[in-house]
């Protein structure tokens, strides 16, 4: 990897810890936010739904990134960041932060595929999985350090201040971003007409190895936020955790995301993609179903959790590698389907979660977790079957 591309990694992966921290932040600090705000908590909680359909609206920003531009889209990505938080300080009232931090969760969903895209052009599929798994530490990261910093930002100096600094930081990366990635190649016949873009969108469902893809992004992500969502009540109601204990849970989680993202940095392309992902799908299967056996004592529910994490993490970072090649004319298409596909599957799992918890606990919860990885497993075996990739790109 060249000492240039290797800089635009690092710029990448502080550019997506902005905006991740900008997604995530209102999960922990929802309770500060209707307090500033005075809304009650309902009304927080659908600021961070709303934000989760942007993902399928999204689906438009793949095919405008292939053909206007990575570097333009990723630009527009962290200025929208940058004016969404800026909104959100200047006027600190709750339609005009939801409106802000909306239309800051667009700005994720314009950078992403881009970027992705991006490194799909220019590094080999054969160290792919290392360069986007590097980009996604930022991840884990805007857990274990971006916001417990924004954190003792919103004690100490109010919650607009938390705004300002994130919309001073991302007009900065913004800037940063045109210096570090080279001007878009243009062409005079790659004008974002409606008719072609819908046409890249239909080809999402058209090419098998993609629909597998999409399919498969939608039942882990559905099989993992059916867990989630649920998790914090279980630990309450089995072990009778404080909040302090809840907090401990996510820093637990956190660790185990960063450490499924180095898996997947370390290991990924030396085994070969399609099999890292099957050996990730299966571990997680058997994590889920380990659960319930092993939820004896918070001690062991807790070194459950973190499996369950860890390994979903591993398998859907190097899901990103590999769909970077399913379609490589149309990369940013393919990654903008894929997470409109797993916002999809992580609403429904937020939703039908509950019901399950409610019939029938964590038994009911980790069995369809794992039944639902499974059929991911089958979509991703449908999708695959005969692929190879092209090696020589």
């Amino acid at each position: 990897m060249s000492i240039r591309l290797s800089r635009q990694i690092i710029a990448a992966t502080l550019f997506k810890l902005l905006l991740n921290i900008g997604r995530r932040f209102v999960y922990p600090f929802a309770p500060a936010l209707s307090r500033g705000l005075d809304v009650p908590l309902t009304a927080i909680t659908s600021i961070i739904a709303t934000s989760q359909i942007t993902s399928l609206v999204g689906l438009f920003s793949g095919p405008l990134a292939d053909r206007i531009g990575y570097r333009f889209m990723m630009q527009m990505g962290l200025l929208l960041l940058a004016i969404g938080m800026l909104i959100c300080g200047i006027l600190p009232s709750y339609w005009v932060v939801f409106g802000g931090l909306v239309l800051a969760s667009f700005g994720k969903i314009l950078f992403d595929p881009a970027l992705q895209a991006y490194i799909g052009k220019e590094v080999h599929y054969t160290r792919r999985a290392r360069a986007i798994g590097i980009t996604e530490l930022s991840w884990a990261g805007s857990t274990l350090i971006g916001i417990p910093f924004l954190g003792l930002v919103i004690e100490y100096a109010g919650l607009p201040s938390s705004f300002y600094l994130l919309a001073v930081l991302g007009f900065l990366a913004w800037f940063l971003a045109g210096q570090v990635f080279p001007p878009d190649e243009r062409q005079p016949e790659a004008r974002p007409a409606i008719k072609q873009v819908l046409l890249s969108i239909s080809k999402l469902i058209k090419i098998r190895p993609a629909a597998g893809m999409l399919a498969f992004g939608f039942w882990i992500s559905l099989a993992n936020d059916n867990l989630f969502v649920v998790y914090g009540a279980w630990f309450e109601k089995d072990f009778q955790v404080s909040l302090v204990s809840l907090g401990f849970s996510t820093i637990a989680i956190g660790t185990a995301e960063l450490l499924g993202e180095f898996a997947t940095t370390s290991f990924a392309d030396k085994i070969g993609l399609k099999r890292a992902i099957i050996i990730g799908l299966v571990m997680a299967t058997i994590a889920y179903l380990l659960l319930p056996i092993v939820g004896v004592s918070l001690a062991l529910a807790m070194v459950g959790i973190f499996l369950v994490f860890s390994t979903f993490e591993f398998t859907i970072v190097t899901s990103f590698s590999l769909s970077t090649e399913l379609m490589p004319r149309a990369r940013a298409t393919m990654m903008a389907g894929f997470f409109a596909a797993a916002g999809l599957g992580r609403m429904v799992g937020v939703l039908i979660g509950g019901l399950l918890w409610r019939h029938g606990g964590i038994h009911t919860v980790a069995w369809f977790s794992a039944a639902f990885t499974c059929l991911g497993l089958v979509s991703l075996l449908w999708g695959l079957k005969g692929w190879r990739p092209d090696t020589d790109n």
